[in-house]
């Protein structure tokens, strides 16, 4: 579905990716994790189109059986094949949540703006796979952070696209809203058969709710596969430079990663 061929990106004369490859299928959840400054949010401006690459490919098969470089889009075609919730978003604070969403239909309105019931239709379904519905009418200048991660996720799949790109999108939620956002994010990706590239911070966020996980380290992919191939004391240690322990976790079959000494707990 998508596809990341030798890609490389420099700010300058500094390289910030150097040949990273990587593919993310429909209907499967890959989490990109790495310490800061690895290089996370540079690799999903990338695939959305907003910095240049150097050079590399990225490209997809999602409207036909040939690929498409992704890169040769239009903003507006690019904008129809993939959806971004960004890390931080400024949203209008006046504007409805329900506005907000129908923003994601930009790609398909004609030349004059003008809204048709069917966008009105995808934008209601948007806020109901988000169990937001009942938020519409409020201002977005209202909302919790939780609340308004929710609406942009809505805004996001009101593009009706199979790529969703997420950019640490829990890193300013408290623990009941990350856990509620990611089981959303992972149960669309499922149903929906939608491909999603979900760059976290939380390792174990990654461990519970990624089909697959790649470690990404000074500009490089590291290691890729399911959590429990990638999250290993060797790489993590390694990637993060601290000492960790890889444990089963209690409640579901995937690994959970400690820091400190858990030598008195079974390992994996």
């Amino acid at each position: 579905m998508l596809y990341i061929e030798n890609l490389s990106v420099s700010y300058g004369t500094r390289r910030v990716l150097t040949d990273v490859s990587l593919e993310v299928n429909s209907g499967e959840v890959v989490a990109l994790i790495g310490p800061n400054g690895a290089g996370k949010s540079t690799l999903v401006r990338a695939i959305s189109g907003v910095i240049p690459v150097e050079s590399g490919r990225i490209h997809s098969n999602v409207f036909s059986r040939s690929s498409v470089n992704l890169l040769s889009l239009s903003p507006m075609q690019r904008a129809r094949s993939l959806a971004v919730v960004p890390q931080s978003a400024s949203m209008p604070p006046a504007f409805t949540v329900w506005e907000t969403v129908l923003m994601g239909r930009t790609p398909y309105l004609n030349f004059l703006g003008q809204v048709s019931a069917k966008d009105e239709a995808i934008a209601r379904l948007a806020l109901q796979k988000v169990d937001a519905l009942d938020l519409s009418e409020r201002r977005v200048g209202e909302l919790s952070g939780g609340e308004q991660q929710r609406v942009l996720l809505a805004r996001a799949l009101a593009q009706s696209t199979p790529i969703l790109l997420l950019d640490e999108p829990t890193s300013n939620l408290d623990l009941h809203y990350q856990v509620s956002f990611m089981e959303t994010v992972s149960a669309l990706a499922h149903r929906d058969n939608l491909a999603v590239l979900v760059a976290l911070h939380d390792l174990n966020l990654a461990a519970r709710y990624a089909d697959r996980v790649a470690l990404l380290v000074d500009g490089e992919i590291k290691a890729t596969g399911t959590p429990r191939q990638v999250l290993t004391p060797e790489l993590i240690s390694t990637a993060y430079h601290l000492p960790v322990q890889v444990i089963l976790h209690p409640f579901a079959d995937v690994p959970l990663v400690i820091p400190g000494n858990t030598a008195s707990c079974k390992k994996l």
